[in-house]
């Protein structure tokens, strides 16, 4: 698994920090609050979309206890467009109040916890475990599940199958960085249509660009 790591870094190496993903941009804030509702955002959206409506949220309401108190129809403006941004509104309000009222206005650190928070699924999850608390978790989104059967380092139908199975093979020293990595890859490399897999130092024993898989 190193070698693989090793060889995603070099195809998707930079030092700048807006060449990272949306969460690993927002994770240099080192605020869980903040991981956590931007998370909660990027369902269905694009990175740059995620952090332009992330920094107009952030903006006005900084922390759970100003969110707790926002208005809707506010809320949804700020976010917008974000995918589901009318249903994401209210649901980012209610995780606020929860937050202020159960846990003193900071997020949770515990899977338990986080998942019994509206609208936080173990993918979520995860990435408040990883982006805002640097504790080991496996997020999987669509790209890491993709790669990873791609790769053939799993052979799985769903993103929590992939956890799974990452969570067994791969060492726990190692699960910081895969998300941020897959991403970058996933999006740069081994996209989901249109792989650059000529480019791609991995298509030796990759499934995928030898043709194993569809």
């Amino acid at each position: 698994m190193d070698h693989i790591l090793d060889a995603i870094a070099r195809m998707t190496h930079s030092e700048r920090i807006e060449d990272k993903t949306a969460l690993g941009q927002i994770s240099a804030e080192e605020d869980p609050f903040r991981v956590l509702i931007a998370t909660i955002l990027s369902a269905r959206t694009k990175d740059e979309t995620t952090l332009a409506a992330s920094d107009r949220l952030f903006s006005r309401y900084p922390d759970a206890k100003s969110l707790a108190v926002a208005r809707v129809a506010e809320i949804r403006k700020l976010i917008r467009p974000v995918g589901f941004y009318k249903t994401k509104a209210p649901r980012i309000r209610e995780v606020a109040k929860i937050l202020v009222t159960g846990y003193r206005g900071r997020v949770p650190e515990s899977m338990i916890e986080l998942l019994e928070l509206p609208g936080v699924g173990r993918k979520t999850a995860n990435c408040v475990l990883v982006y805002g608390f640097r504790k080991p978790a496996i997020p999987v989104d669509t790209h890491v599940h993709r790669i990873s059967n791609r790769l053939g380092l799993v052979s799985t139908k769903n993103p929590e199958e992939t956890e799974i199975q990452l969570m067994r093979k791969v060492d726990a020293s190692l699960w910081l960085g895969i998300n941020e990595l897959f991403v970058r890859f996933g999006q740069e490399v081994c996209r989901p249509l249109g792989p650059k897999c000529n480019e791609c130092l991995l298509n030796k024993i990759c499934k995928y660009a030898r043709g194993r898989i569809s």
